[in-house]
Formats: structure tokens, C-alpha cells, sequence
């Protein structure tokens, strides 16, 4: 018999640390599921993700703004997504100072039709 086991994206994060972190929460068929933390981090100077993989990015908690180099960069609060096309440069301009930023990403291989 199967044992299912609930588990709770808000739970098991630290009150702050020095560099974001990453759970991976699923990697299946390609499709791969992280959690990801940040406090206050943002992408390096000059820095831009380049994916081969499609990303969709839900903001659970906190506040971000995404920069992409060609158009304008979103501010996001909690409950807004994005769609990012694998190729499209993008990087973290900001998160949030005051406390955590939590992040829903799902990365997926583009096999639609």
C-alpha cells in the first residue's frame, strides 16, 4: 500500500540566511518542481538566466522584481505568476529586504503542441 504524506511548502524555512535555498520538490519526466527561498538576494551584476527549460513562477510570500533583457521587468506580490520561454534572459533584480521571498517554480520541457 501506498503511504501518502502531506507536506507544507511554508514549513522548515529559516528565519534568514546568507544564500537562497533550494528544495527540490519534484523531477519527473521532464518536468522538476523547486521551492525556492530568498532573503533579499537577487541576481549577481550582470548576471541573466538563460534556460533550456520553460519556467512557470508563482510568488507564495514576500516580494520580487524580475528583470528581462528584452522588455519591461515585472514587480510581483504574493499570488502573481509569470511563464518565462526557455531563451528568455531574465535575472532577480530585487526581493524582499524585510523578510523571506518564497518562490513556486516549475521548469518543464517545452513538448506542447
Amino acid at each position: 500500500m501506498l503511504m501518502r504524506v502531506a507536506m507544507n511548502l511554508l514549513e522548515k524555512i529559516p528565519e534568514s540566511a546568507s544564500q537562497e535555498l533550494l528544495t527540490e520538490l519534484l523531477n519527473a519526466d521532464g518536468v522538476r518542481i523547486e521551492r525556492i527561498v530568498s532573503f533579499g538576494q537577487c541576481s549577481p551584476d550582470g548576471f541573466w538566466y538563460d534556460q533550456d527549460d520553460h519556467e512557470w513562477v508563482l510568488l507564495v510570500e514576500g516580494s520580487a522584481t524580475l528583470g528581462f533583457e528584452n522588455g519591461p521587468g515585472l514587480n510581483l506580490k504574493p499570488g502573481d505568476f509569470v511563464n518565462i520561454p526557455a531563451g528568455q534572459r531574465h535575472r532577480v533584480e530585487k526581493t524582499d529586504l524585510s523578510g523571506r521571498t518564497v518562490w513556486l517554480a516549475v521548469f518543464y520541457e517545452n513538448k506542447l503542441k
